[in-house]
């Protein structure tokens, strides 16, 4: 099972950013959520908030922030990366300019985020971008359907954090299983609410494909060797 580590982009600058990618991929990681900070990261916890203004105001240029990806992506080619962006950062960048960057540097996964219709999603798909899907603990219908039309990997939610459990399927098992049924062959990572190592043992025992772990190692920010540490641990166990 991959393990895959959140960077926050920028943060506090684009050059601890390359820094702590390389720790990140010394201890372990298979993928890297590497993030795009926005102006508005409403959708975000309160610390990836924070860390995303700190790096806005110390760099807001976006071009830079793209060509330190691209050197982050070419000094460590064994590493998978996503990306994460929201509809008002494309429109930024301009999605002509963000779809070049992504495909011309091998950063074809995506979340994206923050929409406000299917405009510039359904443009980036067009151009070959693997636009993933989020689906709730509980399956609505709604959010499997878009999977079901999607070109990306399933994001689904790991643990059911506001007790929304669909009782047809109870346990994280349950809902991949239910969730192959419907011939959905792209990978299924699971993530939100994976804290500790036995957070990773349930999500690989329900036959995911990774594990997103955030604030667990984010935290760990200014104790390298810990963050390492934790890193292995995880990494360990999936």
């Amino acid at each position: 099972m991959n393990l895959i580590g959140y960077l926050s982009n920028g943060y506090p600058t684009i050059q601890d950013s390359y820094q702590m990618a390389k720790h990140y991929i010394d201890a372990g990681c298979d993928i890297i959520e590497i993030d795009f900070p926005d102006t508005n990261p409403y959708l975000e916890n309160e610390l990836i908030q924070g860390r995303m203004a700190t790096a806005l105001t110390n760099c807001s240029d976006y071009d830079q922030y793209m060509a330190g990806m691209i050197r982050i992506k070419n000094d460590f080619p064994q590493a998978k990366f996503i990306l994460l962006a929201y509809e008002s950062t494309v429109k930024a960048i301009g999605q002509e300019k963000f779809a070049r960057f992504a495909l011309d540097n091998g950063f074809d996964d995506l979340i994206f985020v923050g929409l406000t219709n299917n405009d510039i999603k359904d443009y980036l798909m067009a151009q070959g971008i693997k636009v993933s899907c989020y689906i709730q603990y509980h399956l609505p219908q709604d959010e499997i359907d878009y999977a079901i039309q999607s070109n990306g990997f399933v994001y689904l939610q790991a643990k059911p954090t506001t007790g929304n459990i669909n009782p047809a399927y109870p346990k994280l098992q349950d809902c991949i299983n239910y969730l192959r049924g419907l011939d959905i062959t792209a990978p299924i990572y699971c993530g939100v609410g994976v804290h500790t190592l036995d957070d990773v043992a349930m999500v690989k025992a329900a036959g995911a494909d990774g594990i997103f772990v955030g604030s667990t190692i984010l935290k760990l920010h200014d104790d390298i060797p810990a963050l390492q540490q934790v890193i292995r641990d995880f990494k360990a166990a999936c």
